[in-house]
């Protein structure tokens, strides 16, 4: 069966030991430490940022609800909420309220997709963390803000049967999603801990031709998304040797989360209300349907997205290791923007301000 060629975008590069976190119960709790700590930078980044007299500003104000509704995402599963929000109609049941409509856009991978949103093509877009931090950074915090978490968890190092233990790493032939994504600076970070980044190689390929590549023997193994991982378990005879989840604190770190503009955001607020609002129905949907059920939708969805799909046997394996949250975790990004400096894929700098959390925070009164 064919399998479809798509990429859960993130980020590259070696990956560092991960720092415990300080753990707080519930997302608006964090949410709010996190602001409190960073009010008088904010205020002083947000001020540096006001037009001058003769300068247009960057957003628009309040234009109402929105006539369409452009949005972006991946054919795959960390991807459910997106997927299964479309094709069970939830998306534009809460859209009608309004009158907006919608059109949706399939990527392979975060950069693209970032593009799309930053030159006006789409609206909003279902990310990796990666691509979303850089996008954030790159423009002084003007491009962007994660308004929901998605997903979390669902990431592996999937290796050949011959090694065992992380110490046969050395001189192995590894693969990443893409190059500076989430899963590529997972693995280079995860090589640099162990002191192996010049020992092994790692090569970026795109998810749909990794298990043509460990067919073959070409590679080792590869850090990558579900159900990736759990097709080559399946079809490839691989193992995992590590489950991201062990690495984090919880064992909770974002694999897809939702951004959208900055600029759609200050035009049609009750817009993107609606998108928040129906991505929770649809967690709600994944994280309440039996198992059958589930599967059933989600197999649906992703032919209706992709044209193709995965075996049952897969996608039931891969349903185990993914959790649908739409708690952006905001104490990880920082983290994560560390790990890429680390390994020489990103330039640093402060995530604080990436979640904007007030879509979210309206849903609780």
């Amino acid at each position: 069966m064919k399998q479809p060629d798509a990429v859960e975008s993130s980020s590259n590069s070696d990956r560092v030991r991960l720092t415990s976190l300080g753990q707080k119960t519930g997302f608006r709790g964090r949410i709010l430490g996190l602001v409190a700590v960073g009010a008088l930078t904010a205020i002083a980044v947000v001020t540096s940022f006001l037009p001058g007299p003769n300068e247009v500003p960057a957003q628009a104000a309040d234009r109402g609800p929105a006539t369409e509704l452009k949005i972006g995402y991946f054919a795959n599963l960390t991807h459910a909420p997106a997927l299964i929000s479309e094709s069970e109609g939830i998306l534009q049941k809460h859209l009608d309220e309004d009158g907006t409509k919608f059109q949706s856009q399939i990527f392979n991978a975060g950069p693209a997709a970032v593009e799309a949103l930053n030159s006006g093509a789409i609206d909003a877009a279902y990310l990796g963390p990666n691509p979303a931090l850089n996008s954030y950074l790159s423009s002084h915090g003007e491009s962007l803000n994660i308004v929901s978490g998605v997903a979390y968890g669902g990431a592996s190092l999937v290796v050949n049967k011959d090694i065992t233990k992380p110490e046969q790493l050395a001189g192995s032939n590894l693969a990443s999603p893409q190059f500076g994504g989430t899963q590529d600076v997972a693995l280079r970070s995860y090589l640099k801990d162990l002191d192996l980044k010049q020992d092994a190689t790692v090569t970026p390929s795109s998810n749909g031709t990794v298990a043509q590549l460990f067919g073959r023997g070409e590679i080792d193994g590869a850090w990558l998304p579900e159900p990736y991982a759990s097709l080559l378990i399946e079809k490839n005879d691989a193992h995992r040797l590590v489950n991201e989840a062990q690495l984090w604190p919880e064992g909770k770190f974002p694999t897809t989360v939702l951004v959208v503009s900055k600029e759609f955001m200050a035009s049609h607020p009750d817009t993107v209300q609606k998108l928040v609002d129906a991505n929770t129905e649809a967690i709600e949907w994944l994280n309440n349907a039996d198992e059958k059920q589930k599967l059933s939708a989600v197999q649906k969805a992703l032919v209706k997205a992709n044209g193709s799909s995965f075996d049952e046997s897969v996608i039931a394996q891969a349903l185990k290791q993914v959790h649908f949250s739409q708690d952006p975790l905001p104490e990880t990004y920082q983290t994560l923007v560390d790990h890429a400096l680390a390994v020489e894929v990103g330039t640093g700098g402060n995530a604080d301000g990436l979640v904007d959390s007030r879509f979210l925070e309206q849903q609780e009164q």
